[in-house]
């Protein structure tokens, strides 16, 4: 083993025993983490080798064990790293190791306390003048699987011995000042007490967690979904856990962190994925990201739906088979008014709409042919000849036609006589902005009006079009097969006195592919009704209100954990404030709780950050720094050339500077080629676009991308263009300049924006 020292210069006798003492008990602790995994291992391969039976429901069992072991080993394999962080010595006596993950021994001795049970509350919460019984906190570092160094925090000094006390340079401080890797950690060793009671706060309500940048806004919304499905597990188990946040790079980066913390069912989603099947693509009009983000888009889609529903302008006459009959305007209007009276969706309504016509239109054929024939017969096979009618089929879908929302939504802004009757309070000049061909991609703001359609709308399925039939069809052609087969062995069954022993219907079950067994989460996200137990809601100033919308109508139970800062709010259907943003859905019925101490950014690039907000208009918080550091480095160029160059050499010296950390480089998207091009040729191999990419130093990413995400250094490409983008303005350039952990530069051609100015007739700051 190697020697490692629990402080700075040599370690005394006493701190290398109580280290020692650690690395045993540290190690006891995997070695049971390794037993375990192991008879998982056992009980899966037994599982997957054992002969559960051929039927449908023993198949089911089967998988149903196969998923609860193959859970627990993904559980057991997350924790690896940093299993057990802490201890807690208690005025009794007791020592409870806090670590990742519940274990006990076979004879269930308690080995180590999960951080979310409530007894290890006291490691984030005790003080000295609120101790909570606890005499001493220990931090224990780990690299790996091995015990490095130790911390004490004592409570109680009569308690303990100073001989076995151990001092080191602070658990949060190692940890904030480790380099980045591209992917967020968990900060569960290093909860702080204002982060911890937001975590362990109650399941139900609406909880909006405010903060300025590097706060540890994110880390506290995961660390909280985590202790919910720990202490709620039974029901949150079932109807699970969503995960929302802005962009799909943010995702990725945080996408690691609730495994670690023992936790792999939750649902993940970005704003442009919250409809299942469609991802939008980026709304580059910030007029019609607004308008489509109001709540009038209610009613603008509800009109769309309406516009659908159709009355002819004039009556028609149809034939079939041979005969005229007439399909007047008012025998349309009755039905459509019957079909409405249902209460039911467009697609669902349809069969009253169709029933009514075909009913009404069977009677008067009936009743001409009858009068013609001077006969009173029973005419109602007429129903089905209606119904098979090309031309009675091509009217009624003429007049209700079944939609699904893609459809829906494309047509309202393809159409321009659909766009005008749905919003009539738009004038020439907004509905030519709207406007689009019919095949353009849906993009982000389009997502909550497809939800809304879906509303409206229902299942396609029940309007009785071909879906229905297909599924049918396939039963047909199995059991025919089934039948072939039987007839085939038939005299092989009579030989052996069998026969009749196998029925159609069995071979058919039989041959049947079962259906995939989905976990809650699969089931979850691709299911657009799905109601979860509970919504965390990162970077939840961007959301609109119509996206608010989306999100209440999956939580029923208006359970949330909104977690943000309303100044970052850089998208154009934002709202001002959280009780803009809520209002609307739950009243005043929401909490603010407020993160105070900026644990990411230094203290001065954090106030320059500020004061650019603020010269903007901006109402930014004003959280406290835990680190001192350097003031952002100001660099003015002539030229768009040179800024590039500038860009270049300015990553350069970070590679440098940084061992083996990370650089963002934020960027106006219309630059991203230009720039991106230039790194890639002084740094080969080492330039990403966007968070997708472990084994590169350099991140290129939009504003947008970039919110959530941090770097050790950050290069900001003409900032002044950030601030003055309609799309995001001030707060784009606000979140990008408090993205680094230690090091901050700003290259402008073009100028930059007040708050990182200097005086006339001063020079520019440079570094």
């Amino acid at each position: 083993m190697r020697e490692v020292k629990c402080v700075e210069g040599s370690a005394s006798v006493g701190e290398s025993g109580q280290l020692e003492l650690e690395r045993r008990y540290v190690a006891g602790a995997y070695a049971r983490l390794d037993e375990l995994r192991r008879l998982s291992e056992d009980e899966l391969r037994r599982v997957r080798t054992t002969q559960f039976g051929g039927g449908h429901q023993a198949r089911s069992e089967r998988d149903a064990f196969a998923t609860h072991y193959e859970d627990r080993l993904a559980q057991l394999n997350a924790v690896d790293e940093r299993l057990v962080f802490g201890r807690l010595d208690t005025g009794n006596g007791e020592r409870h190791y806090v670590g990742r993950l519940g274990l006990a021994t076979e004879d269930h001795r308690r080995l180590v306390l999960d951080w979310r049970a409530r007894e290890a509350a006291a490691f984030y919460q005790a003080t000295a003048a609120t101790p909570m019984e606890v005499v001493r906190r220990r931090h224990l570092i780990m690299d790996g699987r091995e015990v490095t160094a130790l911390e004490d925090d004592v409570l109680h000094a009569d308690a303990v011995p100073e001989n076995e006390v151990v001092h080191g340079e602070g658990a949060l401080i190692a940890a904030l000042n480790s380099e980045r890797t591209g992917r967020m950690t968990d900060i569960v060793a290093t909860i702080q007490a204002e982060q911890d009671r937001i975590i362990r706060a109650p399941l139900s309500g609406v909880r909006v967690v405010q903060g300025g940048p590097g706060t540890g806004k994110t880390a506290v919304a995961l660390h909280r979904a985590a202790f919910l499905l720990y202490e709620h597990r039974e029901r949150l188990a079932k109807s699970g856990v969503l995960i929302v946040g802005p962009s799909s790079s943010f995702l990725w980066y945080i996408e690691r962190v609730l495994p670690a913390l023992g936790e792999t069912g939750v649902v993940m989603s970005s704003l442009a994925d919250l409809y299942p099947g469609v991802h939008g693509a980026v709304e580059t009009d910030p007029w019609v990201t607004r308008w489509k983000s109001g709540l009038h888009m209610v009613d603008v889609v509800a009109r769309a739906v309406a516009d659908r529903q159709k009355v002819p302008q004039r009556s028609q006459w149809l034939t079939v088979d041979g005969h005229r009959i007439k399909l007047s305007r008012s025998l349309v209007r009755r039905a459509r008014e019957r079909a409405r009276a249902t209460g039911k969706p467009h697609n669902e309504a349809r069969e009253t709409f169709v029933k009514v016509v075909i009913k009404e239109l069977a009677q008067n054929l009936g009743q001409e042919l009858n009068e013609k024939a001077g006969s009173t017969m029973d005419r109602s096979y007429l129903k089905e000849d209606l119904r098979q009618s090309r031309e009675v089929r091509v009217a009624l879908n003429l007049l209700w036609l079944p939609l699904t929302p893609q459809q829906l939504v494309s047509q309202l802004f393809a159409k321009e006589h659909y766009l005008r009757s749905a919003a009539p309070e738009l004038d020439d000049a907004q509905v030519a902005r709207l406007l689009r061909p019919a095949d353009a991609p849906l993009t982000v703001a389009d997502v909550p009006l497809l939800d809304e359609a879906a509303e409206l709308l229902g299942d396609f399925e029940s309007a009785g079009i071909k879906v229905r039939g297909d599924r049918s069809l396939e039963e047909r052609k199995a059991q025919e097969s089934a039948q072939k087969a039987l007839e085939a062995m038939a005299e092989g069954f009579e030989d052996i006195g069998a026969q009749g022993v196998v029925t159609v219907e069995q071979l058919t079950a039989f041959n049947a592919e079962a259906p995939h067994r989905m976990t809650a989460a699969e089931a979850a996200s691709s299911d657009r009704t799905w109601a979860y137990g509970h919504v965390v809601v990162d970077e939840a100033q961007e959301l609109s209100a119509m996206q608010w919308r989306v999100l209440m109508r999956r939580c029923p139970l208006k359970s949330f954990t909104a977690v943000g800062d309303i100044a970052q709010a850089g998208s154009a259907g934002a709202s001002r404030t959280w009780g803009e943003a809520l209002e609307p859905f739950v009243g005043d019925r929401f909490t603010v709780a407020e993160l105070t101490v900026n644990y990411r950014t230094p203290q001065p690039i954090a106030d320059a950050a500020a004061r650019v907000a603020r010269d903007a208009g901006l109402s930014v918080s004003d959280p406290t720094a835990v680190r001192d550091g350097e003031p952002p480095a100001v660099v003015e160029v002539a030229s768009d050339a040179e800024a590039v160059a500038a860009v270049v050499a300015r990553v350069g010296d970070e590679l440098e500077r940084l061992s083996g950390g990370l650089v963002g480089v934020v960027c106006p998207g219309r630059r991203i080629g230009a720039v991106g091009t230039a790194l890639d040729r002084a740094f080969p191999g080492q330039v990403a676009a966007g968070m997708r990419s472990l084994d590169r130093r350099i991140m290129l990413l939009t504003p947008w991308d970039a919110k959530g995400l941090e770097f050790d250094s950050v290069v900001v490409v003409e900032p002044g263009e950030i601030c003055s983008d309609p799309a995001g303005g001030a707060g784009n350039l606000y979140v990008a300049m408090t993205r680094p952990t230690q090091r901050l530069h700003l290259v402008a051609a073009h100028g930059i924006p007040r708050g990182l100015g200097t005086e006339p007739g001063e020079s520019a700051p440079d570094a």
